[in-house]
């Protein structure tokens, strides 16, 4: 087995690529060794001293690092992916969905909603994605589109711009009635 390792935009976090599916659809973001009891992988993970978060994609696996060196901490990350799946057991212990949070918007606002969604979905998340993260829609009110960042978004140091230049700058060319976007 032999798995890729990119970089991503936030420094504390490397994207690893096992080859193979990791998640059926969407992610999983396990911020903290709490959330981590949804998969025996990220505990395995979470076990490396100086590991902070685990991030499942598609296809992939980002690790946020809280210290330590990368090339220290990679051979020992790369080594627990491996045994995983060379093991055969599932990534997630129960059949667990990614935990959707409740949106939030006037009923009103459905079909500029559903514009927004969309232009996130298809222009954005794979985007987003390439760098090791995930971003969803939260909510949208007075004109203001509320995300949510996972992975290597989250923290990372480029995120504040991608969201204000990159992503405002789209919706608000596509949808005139967004003025903000924000994380939620």
């Amino acid at each position: 087995m032999f798995i890729q390792t990119e970089t991503t935009p936030n420094p504390a976090t490397l994207k690893f690529l096992p080859g193979q599916s990791v998640l059926p659809s969407g992610g999983l973001d396990m911020p903290d060794r709490e959330s981590a009891a949804k998969s025996t992988l990220a505990e395995r993970l979470f076990d490396i001293a100086g590991v902070n978060g685990v991030f499942f994609g598609t296809d992939f696996i980002t690790v946020t690092k809280k210290d330590g060196d990368w090339q220290q901490l990679k051979p020992a990350i790369l080594g627990a992916i491996m045994e995983h799946f060379m093991s055969g057991a599932p990534i997630l212990k129960e059949e667990e969905k990614a935990e959707a949070k409740d949106e939030f918007f006037d009923a009103a606002d459905a079909e500029t909603v559903a514009t927004i969604k969309d232009l996130i979905e298809t222009r954005v998340r794979p985007a987003v994605a390439n760098d090791g993260g995930d971003i969803t829609f939260r909510g949208f009110k007075d004109g203001i589109v509320y995300l949510d960042m996972k992975g290597s978004c989250s923290g990372c140091p480029s995120s504040t711009a991608t969201l204000k230049h990159g992503i405002q700058n789209l919706l608000k060319h596509f949808v005139p009635s967004v003025v903000e976007v924000r994380p939620s």
